[in-house]
């Protein structure tokens, strides 16, 4: 089954970068800085931050569609991110770490099936549910917490 793990692209980002911490206020966000290495994952990179690097806190709409599964919530993204993490048949090792929650949804933002998954058996659960043909899409998030982690789509 040929997938491909997208993250979220660095542009709508990229004028927060650098903003003082009331001017990040002004837009909801807030900066963290890593203190531990797994701890704070890049929804960008699709990398986890070393300690002492920066990221930003701050929500995001993941699933603009117009269903009642339309959702957004907190996401952390590296302040030195420059370019959106995109590979075709290869999961990260952000995402084969953790407890992940794989939802499943049809081209106009329908959920068609959800699991939990530990991150080292995403790939399974990749190729179940793109065996149903009424599955467009995947969106996988940290069980744990529920924030969005990053996007799977055919290949």
């Amino acid at each position: 089954m040929d997938y491909i793990v997208k993250g979220l692209p660095v542009e709508p980002f990229q004028p927060l970068f650098g903003l003082s911490d009331e001017e990040l206020r002004s837009h909801g966000a807030k900066r963290y800085v890593a203190d531990a290495k797994p701890g704070y994952p890049c929804r960008i990179t699709l990398r986890d931050a070393e300690p002492g690097e920066t990221l930003l806190l701050l929500n995001w709409r993941h699933l603009d569609a117009d269903t009642p599964y339309r959702s957004d919530g907190p996401i952390f993204v590296r302040e030195a991110a420059l370019a959106s993490y995109e590979a075709r048949n290869a999961i990260p090792k952000q995402q084969r770490i953790r407890l992940l929650s794989v939802r499943a949804y049809d081209k106009s933002g329908w959920m068609q099936d959800a699991e939990v998954v530990k991150g080292v058996e995403l790939e399974s659960s990749v190729a179940k549910f793109f065996a149903d043909p009424a599955v467009d899409y995947l969106h996988v998030h940290n069980a744990n917490r529920g924030c969005y982690a990053c996007r799977v789509d055919r290949g």
